[in-house]
């Protein structure tokens, strides 16, 4: 019979929050996957785990998936962890989990800690609705690129972002984005553990003036459903109305429906409409 994966949830600064099913699995599992095994041998002697570890990173993810993969087709049970938090959440894990699935191994996830949920319930900001971005792509391009989609985002957007990083990206997003607001985290479940509401201008500031110091999560506020309805309008009020109803009737509405469309897309009624292009 194969073996399994185990995607195993390890603490992001503070080792209580080591799960005692995780630390039952990694004992008795077959290899240990590890994103950095100098890293992870302190977390496991911390537990008295002695399972054979290996190496598992974002420069040998593919070759060293298939490996492991071939591993639990012989029946081998395999762990995999991060240097901290849940593997497969902004990490190579992803490849892993996906040749798992399509060589029809079975993988299970041990939940526990994760830097982006936890940093969001600290936020003060919408929880309902959110998305994550993890860190910001180095490519020019593609980081532009998903800047200005993030501009149009109106779910909570949770970013990674390292300390020597941070003015910059800090900069961009008030740039891109407009002033927002922001909560910034650091130091997740530590001693010194940080949470900063703010705005982006406010918060950019604050690290013009002093030395970012620890990994952050920074949590944005989306934009507002009104902000967007309301440039909607602008950009329709910015044709004239004859131009508006054109706009429609050339795509197969017949003159009623358009006036109603038009109406709906200024914010007005529909006898508004009316008068204005039947003015003399």
């Amino acid at each position: 019979m194969a073996g399994m994966l185990y995607l195993c949830a390890t603490p992001i600064g503070n080792l209580q929050d080591m799960t005692p099913r995780v630390i039952d699995t990694l004992k008795q599992v077959d290899m240990i996957a590890a994103e950095d095994t100098r890293n992870s041998i302190k977390l496991l002697t911390a537990f008295d785990i002695h399972t054979p570890m290996t190496s598992y990173h974002e420069y040998n993810k593919v070759e060293k998936a298939k490996q492991l993969t071939a591993w639990m087709q012989e029946g081998k049970d395999i762990a995999l962890i991060t240097d901290a938090g849940t593997p497969a959440i902004s990490d190579p894990g992803e490849v892993l989990v996906r040749m798992c699935q399509e060589a029809g191994i079975a993988v299970t996830s041990l939940p526990g800690p994760a830097a982006c949920i936890t940093a969001l319930t600290l936020s003060g900001l919408s929880t309902r609705r959110f998305c994550f971005e993890g860190f910001l792509p180095a490519d020019k391009k593609e980081r532009r690129e998903i800047l200005e989609e993030l501009k149009e985002e109106t779910r909570t957007i949770i970013l990674y972002e390292a300390p020597h990083h941070l003015t910059k990206t800090l900069t961009e997003l008030s740039e891109i984005l407009g002033d927002r607001k922001i909560t910034l985290c650091r130091e997740l479940t530590k001693k010194f553990e940080t949470v900063l509401p703010t705005t982006l201008k406010a918060a950019l500031q604050k690290y013009e003036a002093e030395e970012p110091r620890g990994e952050y999560v920074l949590v944005l506020a989306g934009k507002s459903r009104e902000e967007k309805k309301q440039e909607a309008i602008a950009a329709w009020e910015s044709m004239e109305i004859t131009e508006h109803m054109a706009f429609y009737e050339e795509r197969g509405m017949d003159s009623k429906a358009a006036m109603k469309q038009v109406a709906k897309d200024r914010g007005v009624g529909k006898r508004e409409i009316y008068e204005q292009l039947h003015k003399k």
